[in-house]
């Protein structure tokens, strides 16, 4: 019997992403009917293993998604969600490896969890582009994704409140209005996609913020307080509305966390 961090590992460090997929799924399956063993035998590695393509570029070389209804345009809204998909599958993987010997086998089984969904998020992505005529790595993509779970390696309560708590809450913002205008180009299959990332992500945050809730606890912090201060530490961007109060609310993510600091 393999351990936990040794399967979680392997996954981290399958570069290709259908094969990453397959291997986060197994993964998930194997922890939940009890074929890994509890054991943190080894290192999580400090970056995981990505394809050679896409091509990783700073915000600013990013090229121009093209004219709204464009199928250039269309193409490259596609991508850009594949590609955090990807990058998710890997910040799940990460914290249940990096963090899960101190945190419990219920934070394990939440977060291996999440990455099986990020995995079947980014496979239903990669066939949408597929059907595009396009594939994931056909475009640069954004190479800032990583740099929230290497800047907060060391701290489980700034990875919580950077990760799931700033960075996955922000999809809960962005995604209806991404919804709606893939409706208005009568899209429904992607509109389907778009509907299932979604509710999965308020489960994704709600998972981060439980956890969260858990390090404030056993640090006898306020909970609020602790995240702001973390997140004016260790977060480079801005906390910034529009909000999905409603979504973030169905998280656990209340608007005393970020009201006071979003500008």
């Amino acid at each position: 019997m393999t351990t936990v961090a040794r399967a979680i590992r392997a996954a981290l460090l399958t570069p290709e992403p259908r094969a990453k997929c397959f291997a986060t799924r197994e993964v998930a399956r194997a922890w939940r009917t009890g074929r890994l063993a509890w054991a943190f035998d080894v290192a999580m590695p400090d970056r995981p293993a990505w394809p050679d393509t896409p091509e990783l570029l700073p915000p600013n070389r990013m090229p121009k998604r093209g004219k709204g209804g464009s199928e250039r345009a269309r193409i490259a809204l596609w991508h850009s969600l594949a590609h955090i998909e990807f990058v998710a599958i890997d910040l799940a993987l990460d914290m249940a490896g990096r963090f899960g010997a101190d945190m419990g086998e219920e934070f394990v089984g939440d977060f291996l969890a999440v990455a099986a969904d990020e995995a079947m998020h980014f496979a239903l992505l990669a066939r949408k582009l597929a059907q595009l005529g396009s594939h994931y790595g056909a475009l640069p993509a954004h190479a800032g994704l990583w740099e929230a779970a290497h800047a907060t390696r060391d701290d489980v309560a700034a990875r919580l409140a950077v990760v799931p708590m700033v960075l996955e809450a922000r999809g809960l913002d962005v995604t209806p209005a991404t919804l709606e205008r893939v409706r208005a180009t009568g899209d429904a299959g992607g509109a389907k996609i778009l509907e299932r990332i979604l509710d999965d992500e308020i489960r994704h945050v709600a998972a981060g913020t439980k956890h969260f809730l858990r390090c404030a606890e056993m640090a006898q912090m306020e909970p609020e307080s602790l995240w702001q201060d973390l997140v004016k530490r260790h977060f480079r961007g801005q906390v910034k509305p529009p909000f999905n109060d409603s979504a973030r609310l169905a998280a656990g993510l209340s608007r005393g966390f970020y009201a006071t600091i979003a500008y």
